[in-house]
């Protein structure tokens, strides 16, 4: 085990998986985030219920569904799975190409990613993650903001850009498009 990384160099997975197994770290652009500290209650809540939705749903199809921390690799153009610059860990990520999972997680794009905001994270997710799962072809990307119980959801056109999001509130139903026929009523996501 080595130390923690430094803020100011840039990292790739080799590096990552060398660093103190009790902390949470994501790598962008080979820039390193640190996860801390742990999610809230709130935030916890919603992705229990969420993952039990679709994990249910799953039973019945060929896709794998993982929560964090899962590992999942985005490579650039020259890359390899060492070299990855990106190792980010999604709420939850939906696989369908099951040939894109090994022991240490997923390479290459998940077919779903799920983000929940924390303080800490938002912006990172709304931003950076943003357009890193849109460069990757992620097909469908849902921003979940339980402070407003909305979620953002972004569907890849075939232009390969996210849509403008659709904005989804508490009282509405969610089509996920990339399991077809799950629908999900977000009464049953934000719970009162």
């Amino acid at each position: 085990m080595s130390d923690a990384p430094k803020l100011e160099e840039k990292y790739v997975y080799k590096d990552y998986l060398n660093w103190p197994d009790d902390e949470r770290w994501e790598l962008i652009k080979g820039i390193p985030y640190n996860m801390s500290p742990a999610p809230s209650r709130l935030h916890q809540e919603i992705l229990v219920n969420l993952i039990r939705i679709i994990s249910n749903y799953l039973e019945k199809a060929s896709c794998e569904i993982y929560p964090a921390p899962f590992d999942v690799r985005l490579q650039e153009y020259g890359e390899n799975k060492e070299t990855a610059s990106n190792v980010v860990q999604p709420d939850i990520s939906v696989i369908c190409d099951i040939s894109k999972l090994d022991d240490k997680g997923c390479i290459g794009a998940p077919d779903f990613i799920v983000e929940i905001l924390s303080e800490s994270t938002a912006s990172k997710d709304m931003n950076e993650k943003l357009f890193l799962y849109e460069k990757h072809k992620v097909k469908e990307y849902w921003i979940v903001d339980l402070w407003d119980k909305t979620i953002k959801a972004y569907i890849l056109e075939n232009t390969g850009k996210y849509s403008l999001p659709i904005l989804y509130r508490k009282t509405d139903t969610i089509k996920v498009h990339t399991l077809q026929n799950l629908n999900i009523n977000l009464n049953s996501i934000f719970k009162d």
